[in-house]
């Protein structure tokens, strides 16, 4: 019975004692082993590791993907328009001893605090050397790369690894937005009015020649009318010729009926003349009647 009474504790002591020394690493974190403040393992793969008991602490650091989304910061670019800039950067912790090095005790929220002034240097230092056209336009990639960039080559101090950067909003300031609004409004205005009169001259230009080769074309359908015209009065006095050459008396007679039809015309016709004039001999000479039958 003294032999199982003194048994039983000691094995509670080492029971615990195992239990103590040992720890498991998750997939999801790095976990270093401090003795005494100062680092003596490092676990980053999971599964069941060990430690000193009662001597040696075990510090958890997350291994994932972090976030970072700083407070807006004013920029001013190279043509001193000043800027309104929201940005977020994504990280991790690459290097857990350098980094608890760098942070100590204080962990993500003091690397939380110097990265935050690392970006804020960052965005500084790159949007002040372009213009503000660069950091409105469509395409900034090139701009967050160098911000990254230049975040990442400051942070490994901190055993921090970069992974990106974005520019979330760019805006002016409220109390700019209206002047810059209205001069905007004024380029476009004054493109528009250049396109405009530029249209107007190209307008003009096809319509003047429009006009000139419409005036051609006239021109020549007139002359090439008046050929065939004159052709074809030439043909005709031709005919009439042969025709009324075959027999004088039906020209005669023919000249005659037409100038009746040119004279006699409408319902107020007067003519004074004498019955025996000329003008009537088709209308009452035998030859007419006989003829006009």
């Amino acid at each position: 019975m003294k032999r199982s009474a003194f048994i039983l504790p000691v094995l509670a002591v080492l029971l615990m004692v195992a239990l103590s020394s040992m720890f498991i690493v998750d997939e999801r974190e790095k976990k270093l082993v401090l003795r005494f403040g100062r680092v003596v393992q490092v676990h980053e793969d999971p599964g069941l590791a060990f430690k000193v008991p009662f001597f040696d602490e075990v510090v958890p650091y997350s291994d994932l993907i972090l976030s970072r989304d700083p407070a807006q910061i004013r920029v001013i670019p190279e043509d001193q328009r000043i800027l309104i800039v929201d940005a977020f950067a994504r990280y991790r912790i690459e290097d857990v001893t350098k980094f608890r090095q760098a942070v100590g005790s204080g962990g993500q929220a003091n690397a939380a605090s110097s990265l935050d002034k690392i970006l804020d240097d960052s965005i500084r230092e790159v949007l002040g050397s372009v213009t503000s056209n660069d950091i409105l336009s469509v395409d900034r990639a090139t701009l967050m790369n160098r911000i990254r960039d230049r975040t990442n080559t400051r942070a490994e101090n901190l055993g921090l690894s970069i992974i990106d950067v974005r520019l979330k909003r760019t805006d002016l300031p409220t109390e700019n937005q209206t002047a810059t609004f209205a001069r905007m409004i004024a380029e476009r205005d004054e493109e528009a009015a250049d396109l405009r009169a530029r249209g107007r001259e190209a307008q003009q230009r096809i319509q003047a020649a429009a006009d000139r080769t419409a005036v051609e074309l006239r021109s020549e359908a007139r002359r090439e009318a008046l050929v065939i015209r004159g052709e074809a009065d030439g043909e005709r006095n031709r005919i009439f010729a042969e025709a009324f050459g075959a027999d004088p008396e039906f020209f005669e007679f023919y000249r005659s009926m037409t100038a009746y039809q040119n004279s006699l015309k409408g319902d107020n016709t007067t003519m004074v003349l004498s019955p025996d004039n000329d003008f009537f001999n088709y209308l009452k000479s035998d030859v007419g009647s006989a003829i006009a039958e």
